[in-house]
């Protein structure tokens, strides 16, 4: 037994030594070091893991969103969050509560301003004290909860005064968001010490994006990347800073609501102009010709209550309109097609 275990260790020695050398030789011939050997097997290694990589990256859909101003980008996001579960985190939802507060208080103020300006008269003469006092409210970001508690009884008067209501109806001749009249209406609620946002409340409350955003999501399996830049004047120059070769679309917002509405950063350009002037520059983007635009006609909801409004005719700022101004199906028809009609030639189509 002890010389057959010899023999067998002797084999396997011998074994060892072919194989050794037979590496040896190998390496001769290709006259490559063995760690030279080591970094190209480790070479190979990260190239394998970026190639994966490559792949779930190919797989992932990243879409820009675009638009001007208030066209509705950062509500959309907030829309994708509530419609696929995703909850807001509670230090989230206590920022939006600070922000619901703030557009609250400015809200009334532009209205009370606007009150004045328009020269419309009080419904009941005491309530210029209650705007008196609304003036010397705080407005900031860090309006707490027990200064709104003590605010809302003035914020009531006031929004009861058929002078604010009157002012808000006329509130394409000035600059507010639509959503004031939503939070004053719910003010006994937002007004409670115990008030926490619901997503309703937090679908309403408006902050001006600034810098780029992106917001992360899985939607049937599928990783989706939202990209949500500022879509004010000052903020469209990171736009093209946004472009990569991973871009797989653009959505861009339109807010129909707004064909009777100047933009906040000169009062005069008619806002669904800005628009289109935007949406003409983003299909020229030499880098985005490629790249397949959505066109998103935003706030159809707004549009309609907007057209029951007999006061309202969309033939006032767009005179070539020749359907029926107060018809829902005609007029967004014809907001389609003044943007379909700045579309170029362009590898990509516009959807």
């Amino acid at each position: 037994m002890a010389a057959s275990g010899g023999g067998s260790d002797n084999l396997s020695k011998l074994s060892c030594s072919r194989c050794c050398g037979d590496i040896f030789t190998y390496l001769l011939r290709l006259r490559v070091s063995p760690e030279e050997m080591e970094q190209r097997y480790k070479s190979r290694e990260i190239d394998k893991a970026l190639e994966k990589d490559r792949q779930a990256f190919r797989k992932e859909v990243k879409l820009l969103l675009l638009g001007a101003g208030e066209s509705g980008k950062s509500t959309f996001l907030k829309q994708m969050r509530i419609i696929h579960g995703i909850n807001f985190e509670p230090e989230l939802v206590k920022e939006y509560q600070h922000v619901i507060y703030q557009n609250i208080v400015m809200g009334m103020k532009v209205l009370i301003d606007a009150r004045e300006q328009l020269d419309i008269p009080w419904e009941h003469p005491n309530t210029q004290l209650a705007a008196n006092q609304a003036f010397m409210f705080r407005s900031g970001n860090l309006l707490d909860i027990e200064q709104f508690h003590q605010y809302a009884p003035i914020l009531h008067v006031l929004w009861q005064d058929r002078a604010i209501k009157k002012a808000y109806d006329r509130r394409r001749e000035f600059q507010i968001s639509d959503s004031v009249s939503y939070f004053l209406d719910e003010l006994d609620r937002i007004s409670r010490l115990d008030y926490i946002p619901t997503q309703r409340d937090i679908l309403h409350c408006r902050k001006a994006t600034k810098g780029v955003i992106e917001f992360r999501i899985r939607i049937k399996n599928i990783p989706f990347v939202f990209v949500d830049v500022g879509g004010q004047r000052t903020q469209r120059q990171k736009w093209t800073k946004c472009f990569d070769c991973s871009l797989t679309s653009i959505l861009f917002l339109v807010s129909t609501s707004e064909f009777d509405q100047v933009v906040k950063e000169d009062r005069k350009t008619n806002r669904l102009d800005e628009s289109r002037n935007i949406f003409d520059s983003v299909v020229s983007v030499t880098a985005f010709k490629s790249v397949s635009i959505i066109l998103f006609l935003n706030k159809i909801d707004l549009l309609e209550q907007k057209l029951k409004n007999p006061e309202t005719d969309i033939r006032w700022y767009y005179p070539q309109f020749s359907g029926n101004p107060h018809k829902l199906s005609d007029v967004r028809d014809f907001i389609l097609q003044m943007f379909m009609n700045v579309r170029r030639n362009r590898k990509a189509a516009i959807y």
